[in-house]
């Protein structure tokens, strides 16, 4: 599934730098130390988290509908340098969910149908054509399929602050209805976190003379 996932998000080439060079990530009810990193990355770090997870520099929040999903956080990035912040696996079912917060220089739409047409020139792949999902108002969503051996799913949904979340799900082909009401829980539990409100500004107080 590893290389799955590498290949996929490879072609979301659209000349945008990643994210974040350095962040910290915190779970909603703990700090955590930032797992991100500046410069050359020799190999994935990952560390595993319980409960919810809240990433505060990148905008988002992961709500798991079981414990049954091991979250990692990921020092992981695309061949482009994309980062690949977390990485869910669900041990009973084989499935597993990966998210990528990249810069908005497309719309959800855009960053679905480019991803799509490229998985499509892939041998084996087959997918279907994006169209709007219940996400949000502007999510976009596509199925697809490997050989008889490996079924997935991507969702695109606007982020925090001129972002996009990004999932990448894939299950074993003989995975049973349960297991994808599974996959669609935990996609639909990956959301933003609300935008930052500016502090109110002082109203300048009258002169009464």
């Amino acid at each position: 599934m590893g290389v799955l996932r590498k290949l996929a998000w490879g072609f979301l080439v659209l000349g945008a730098a990643g994210c974040s060079s350095s962040r910290q990530a915190v779970k909603a009810d703990a700090a955590q130390p930032g797992t991100g990193g500046s410069g050359r990355v020799e190999a994935p770090l990952t560390t595993s988290v319980s409960g919810p997870y809240v990433d505060e520099e990148l905008g988002f929040e992961i709500i798991r509908p079981s414990d049954e999903w091991q979250l990692d956080v990921s020092t992981e990035r695309t061949p482009e340098g994309l980062a690949i912040p977390v990485v869910l696996r669900h041990a009973g079912s084989g499935a597993q969910v990966v998210l990528q917060v990249a810069p908005a220089v497309a719309t959800p739409t855009q960053f679905a149908e480019r991803l799509a047409e490229g998985l499509r020139q892939q041998p084996g792949f087959i997918t279907t054509d994006p169209v709007p999902l219940s996400l949000s108002d502007t999510a976009v969503g596509f199925s697809f399929k490997v050989g008889d051996n490996v079924h997935g799913r991507v969702a695109v949904r606007e982020g925090q602050e001129g972002r996009v979340l990004m999932m990448l799900a894939t299950w074993p082909a003989q995975a049973v209805a349960g297991d994808l009401l599974n996959v669609d829980a935990l996609i639909e539990g990956i959301r933003p976190l609300p935008d930052r409100k500016a502090p109110p500004s002082k109203m300048p107080q009258a002169v009464v003379p």
